[in-house]
C-alpha cells in the first residue's frame, strides 16, 4: 500500500506518537529521558514550534505540537534520526530503535487542544505507572502546574482557555485532568478519521484546500549533477563520494549532496540510499549533520546558496505538495 503523504500547513496542531521497534523499550533510564527532552528543547528552539504537551514512557512518547513555517517531517526527521544515534552508541546497539513511520493525527485545535493535553498528561495513570499525574515527572503535566522550570511546555494558551488569573487557571487546569481520571476515556470522542484527522468535516476540508494553495516548487536536477557541483563546492573528486570506505571527505561530500537532493528536487531518502548504495539511516542522519553545521558554519550556509542559485539556474521546475 502507498503511503499516504504528511500535510504540512503553518499552524496545524499535531499529535505524534513513536513507539520503540517491536515494542522494546526506547528509554533504558533517567539518562535516556534527560537527552530526549534536551534535544526536544533544542529542536524547539531551532524550528520555532509550539510544545503544548508530552509524556516520555519506556517504549513509546507523545508529543503535542504546533508547527510553523517547518514541516513536522523536517523536526521529527531531526529529533528521532539524533535520539537514535545516541541510544545506540549509549547502549551498544544498533539499527532502528523505532517501530516505522511516526503517527501524526492532525488535530482541530479549537475542538480538541484541551482534550489532547489531558490525554496525553494521563497516559503515565492509564498505563499504572503511578495514581497521580503529579507524580510522574517526564510529562509536561506539572509545568501547568507551575512546579517545572524551564521553558519546554507552552503553557500560555492553555491555562488562558481557563482563566485570566494564571493562580485560578492552574488550580482549574488540576481539576480538569482530575476529572479525567475519574471519568472513562471515550474512544468516540478520539476517532481518527482518514487515518490523519481528528475534526470534523469542515475541518478537515479546510486543511485540504490549505494543503492545495501551499503547493510549492521544486526543481528537477538529476543526481549527477548535484554531486558533480556538490564535488566542486568541497574541492573533491565525485568518485570519493561513491567510495565504500569511510573516509570523512567523502562522507562530507555525500551529506551536502543527498541534503541538496532533497531540498532543491525532492528526492526520496529510498532514492538516495539507492544511489550512494547506502541505508536509509545513513542518508537521514547525513541531511541532519548539514542541517546541524548550517547552523554554526556560515561558510557553510553561502557555500549552500550559491549551489542552489547555480543548480536551479534554467532548470525546468515542478509541482511539490509540502509534507508533514
Amino acid at each position: 500500500m502507498v503511503r499516504r503523504p504528511r500535510i504540512h500547513v503553518p499552524g496545524a496542531l499535531y499529535h505524534v506518537i513513536t513507539r520503540g521497534n517491536r515494542r522494546h523499550e526506547i528509554f533504558l533510564d533517567d539518562r535516556d529521558l534527560d537527552r530526549f527532552l534536551t534535544y526536544l528543547a533544542e529542536s524547539k528552539k531551532r524550528y520555532s514550534f509550539c510544545l503544548y504537551a508530552y509524556a516520555l514512557m519506556r517504549n513509546h512518547l507523545h508529543l503535542l505540537l504546533e508547527v510553523g513555517e517547518v514541516s513536522l517531517s523536517r523536526i521529527m526527521q531531526s529529533l528521532l534520526s539524533r535520539y537514535g544515534r545516541y541510544f545506540n552508541m549509549s547502549h551498544g546497539e544498533v539499527g532502528h530503535l523505532l517501530q516505522g513511520r511516526y503517527k501524526a493525527i492532525v488535530c482541530d485545535k479549537d475542538a480538541y487542544l484541551l482534550e489532547l493535553v489531558r490525554y496525553i498528561h494521563l497516559n503515565p495513570v492509564r498505563g499504572k505507572i503511578v495514581e497521580a499525574p503529579e507524580n510522574y515527572v517526564w510529562s509536561g503535566h506539572l509545568s501547568y502546574l507551575g512546579k517545572a522550570g524551564g521553558d519546554l511546555i507552552d503553557e500560555e494558551f492553555v491555562l488562558g482557555q481557563l482563566s485570566e488569573n494564571r493562580s485560578v487557571a492552574r488550580q482549574r487546569y488540576r481539576q480538569f485532568v482530575w476529572e479525567g481520571i475519574s471519568g472513562e476515556h471515550q474512544e468516540k470522542d478520539y476517532q481518527v478519521k482518514d487515518q490523519r484527522y481528528l475534526g470534523e468535516d469542515d475541518f478537515i476540508e479546510w486543511i485540504e484546500k490549505e494543503t492545495e494553495q501551499l503547493e510549492s516548487w521544486v526543481y528537477d536536477v538529476a543526481l549527477e549533477a548535484i554531486s558533480e557541483r556538490a564535488g566542486r563546492a568541497m574541492g573533491i573528486k565525485v568518485e570519493k563520494l561513491h567510495s565504500v570506505t569511510r573516509e570523512r571527505e567523502g562522507a562530507c561530500g555525500r551529506g551536502l549532496v543527498v541534503y541538496m537532493a532533497k531540498r532543491i528536487s525532492d528526492y526520496t531518502i529510498k532514492e538516495l540510499a539507492d544511489y550512494f548504495r547506502r541505508s536509509a539511516a545513513t542518508i537521514s542522519e547525513a541531511i541532519v549533520k548539514v542541517e546541524d553545521h548550517l547552523e554554526k558554519d556560515k561558510a557553510l550556509e553561502k557555500t549552500v546558496s550559491i549551489m542552489r542559485m547555480k543548480l536551479i539556474e534554467g532548470r525546468k521546475r515542478k509541482y511539490r505538495i509540502s509534507d508533514a
